[in-house]
């Protein structure tokens, strides 16, 4: 079963708010989201996506058979790193190890460099995330390094990993 990318829609908000009132995803993700995650939350979060700046936004639904079941966004940098784009993502947790991650990125990546004239996509999971370390490598991702005691999750002082993907010439 494949899983593909497409644009949010504002009836994904209640399997959005589903998939992010689980505390094994949102231990993964930067801080800033409600814990509860509402419905209400989600449609802001949706409505913030589809009226994000286009040139500057990359946001997707992950979706099988059209049900939402992740979030996926690139979201291009400023000044000098203007063609770099930073990648997040996350899979609902009933969909995790069937390889709709790497799938996603794969697809992700796919579209921003023959859409645009970004050169570089980065992303820095937390480096005890192991899972979506191996999605990033699994999709041609290099880890460039670790960054260490590089940001404060649950009260705990962590390291990450950058992770890159340049544009083939």
């Amino acid at each position: 079963m494949d899983c593909k990318i497409r644009s949010w829609r504002i009836e994904d908000a209640e399997e959005l708010a589903v998939a992010l009132n689980n505390k094994n995803i949102q231990d993964n993700l930067r801080d800033g989201l409600h814990y509860p995650y509402t419905v209400k939350d989600a449609q802001e979060f949706i409505s913030a996506m589809l009226s994000a700046d286009k040139e500057k936004t990359y946001a997707f639904a992950i979706t099988v058979d059209d049900k939402m079941i992740g979030s996926i966004g690139a979201f291009r940098c400023s000044n000098i790193h203007s063609r770099t784009a930073e990648m997040g993502y996350y899979i609902a947790e009933p969909y995790w190890r069937k390889g709709f991650g790497t799938n996603a990125v794969k697809q992700t990546c796919n579209y921003i460099f023959k859409r645009t004239n970004i050169i570089r996509i980065f992303a820095e999971p937390f480096a005890y995330n192991i899972a979506s370390c191996r999605i990033l490598e699994k999709s041609g991702f290099q880890c460039e390094g670790v960054l260490h005691s590089n940001a404060v999750k649950n009260g705990r002082v962590i390291d990450m990993k950058m992770y890159a993907l340049i544009r083939e010439s």
